[in-house]
């Protein structure tokens, strides 16, 4: 079946090799998986083991770095969560992943805003790092100049703000500095529960030149159970603004909120909850990431990334490349690097 899929995979992607399917053994979804790992890696008809590993671009569109070992310490996570160590880069570029990580955009959890200006510095050297979404509070008096001096640096992409921030700006018909945001070509990612793909909707339909990125697929319990009604149709009035996307993640941690149980690792207890977004919001605005350190707490990175993966792979190549970096330039304009691996 090997020498069947070199030889009948082309540009165009892999018409003949579900055909083959039909006298093969093998799964729809493992060859699926087989061809989503070749991705192009066309060379007279043969590929190659690195062609297949070195075609897919995976951007990692949330992760946290910090060092509670800097003589200020820092404000999160706290000293006794089992996320309290130091976190850097390298230490995402050393875990075992299903597909290699390419670079990442990194989302400030720390209130501070000199973090701000320790992330980018973070970044200054290393050019694993594509972006930041940082983090600074709309309606506070220095917001302005905060944003314009972080904002002369490319790689600062955005912020990020809480669902319950947000409610308290629209409710005041504050909305200003999210304007600013719009007119520095930045991103607003909003983080919150169920309630949250709503929320976003009502500030998209006023915002329309705002770019906006739901955090988390709004943090929804992932259970047995059919995905409720609310967060549902907040998700499906969120995605009917073309200047919202959704980052696919969190699942794992979705599976844990009403158990201590280990998640299920198998794709089809998710699937319901991820039809709910990727049918809304299209194969053009959803979004990979991880969610990493938190995320460990849960699951590995190796099978977070699996179960997302597998769920691409089967929307075709196209929509795989489109999630895991595509999606994510639009809606950061993240930076490429000379020197990125």
């Amino acid at each position: 079946m090997a020498r069947e899929l070199a030889g009948c995979w082309n540009l165009v992607g892999y018409p003949s090799i579900l055909a083959d399917m039909k006298t093969s053994q093998l799964t729809r979804r493992q060859v699926l998986l087989g061809s989503a790992a070749i991705l192009g890696g066309v060379r007279s008809g043969i590929v190659t083991a690195a062609d297949r590993e070195s075609q897919l671009e995976i951007i990692d569109c949330h992760t946290h770095f910090y060092d509670p070992t800097r003589t200020e310490g820092v404000p999160w996570p706290p000293k006794k969560s089992s996320l309290y160590r130091t976190v850097l880069p390298r230490h995402l570029k050393e875990l075992k992943t299903f597909r290699p990580v390419t670079g990442t955009v990194i989302v400030e959890a720390s209130p501070w805003v000199e973090d701000n200006a320790w992330l980018l510095d973070l970044a200054k050297d290393d050019p694993f790092i594509v972006g930041i979404v940082g983090n600074l509070t709309p309606g506070e008096a220095d917001f302005a100049k905060h944003l314009k001096r972080f904002a002369a640096n490319r790689l600062f992409r955005g912020i990020r703000i809480s669902v319950k921030l947000l409610k308290n700006l629209l409710s005041n018909g504050n909305l200003n500095d999210l304007r600013l945001l719009a007119d520095h070509d930045l991103a607003l990612d909003v983080n919150g529960g169920p309630e949250t793909p709503a929320v976003v909707a009502e500030l998209a339909g006023k915002l329309s030149d705002l770019r906006i990125v739901q955090n988390h697929i709004g943090n929804v319990a992932i259970t047995n159970s059919p995905p409720p009604k609310e967060w549902r149709d907040g998700i499906r009035a969120a995605a009917k603004h073309p200047n919202v996307y959704c980052k696919i993640s969190a699942l794992v941690e979705g599976a844990t909120r009403r158990t201590k149980a280990a998640p299920p690792s198998d794709l089809d207890f998710y699937r319901p909850y991820i039809d709910v977004v990727w049918n809304a919001f299209g194969s053009d605005r959803v979004i990979y990431g991880s969610n990493w350190p938190v995320s460990e707490r849960a699951a590995s990175y190796e099978t977070l990334q699996r179960l997302v993966f597998e769920y691409a792979t089967e929307k075709g190549d196209s929509a795989l490349r489109k999630f895991f970096s595509v999606n994510a330039k639009a809606a950061y304009k993240w930076v490429d690097r000379p020197g990125r691996v």
